[in-house]
């Protein structure tokens, strides 16, 4: 019998009696909640395993393919979370103590790690760390396989416009850090992004 939660939070704070492990499970669950996930027009960012005492929690993290931007619907995550909770009440391989099953999307907050992560920030505003290089804050003007380019913004007076520079691209070998700026046109799907208390499926 599992719990089955869908939010689009981020959060992943444990109580100290918690342990966060790491092992083959973990790839296994990968492997065989991936092909559901992908039904669903879904990509699966990652599957994590929480253990507090015999009780079990299975994090897993969905998002939109990277050719969308925007965020992923809690009605996406609520039906997703339907499927990988039947999926893993009949996991042959189940050893069948109780876990809750959480199904989350990365949140506006995520890092920009991967080149997947940047396409889907298209048209978003991002401050980037640059290694060896000035620190931007821009818009996302295009992705492509190992450089992201950037309509830089710079700072002026309080009450004016900011002033956009030319187009800059930036190797991905040469950022430290990126990550997307909250603007006011996106303050609604910020919210839904970092809600922590989204509806809730019990399987």
């Amino acid at each position: 019998m599992s719990d089955s939660e869908a939010t689009t939070s981020t959060d992943r704070s444990e109580s100290n009696s918690t342990a966060t492990i790491h092992n083959p499970e973990e790839s296994r669950l990968r492997a065989l909640l991936e092909p559901a996930v992908l039904a669903n027009r879904l990509y699966l960012e990652d599957v994590s395993i929480h253990v507090a005492g015999s009780h079990r929690t299975v994090h897993v993290v969905v998002d939109l393919p990277q050719e969308e931007t925007g965020g992923v619907s809690l009605d996406a995550i609520a039906e997703v979370s339907r499927g990988l909770s039947d999926i893993l009440d009949n996991d042959p391989h189940d050893d069948g103590r109780p876990y809750d099953l959480e199904v989350s999307s990365p949140g506006v907050g995520r890092p920009l790690t991967e080149p997947r992560h940047w396409h889907r920030a298209r048209g978003r505003m991002v401050r980037v760390n640059v290694i060896q290089g000035d620190n931007l804050l821009g818009r996302i003007a295009s992705v492509g396989d190992d450089a992201v380019t950037l309509i830089p913004e710079h700072e002026v007076k309080k009450g004016m416009k900011p002033k956009q520079g030319e187009p800059i691209t930036i190797p991905f070998d040469r950022i430290r850090q990126g990550k997307v700026e909250i603007e006011f046109s996106h303050l609604h799907e910020a919210a839904l992004e970092d809600e922590h208390n989204g509806p809730s499926e019990e399987a």
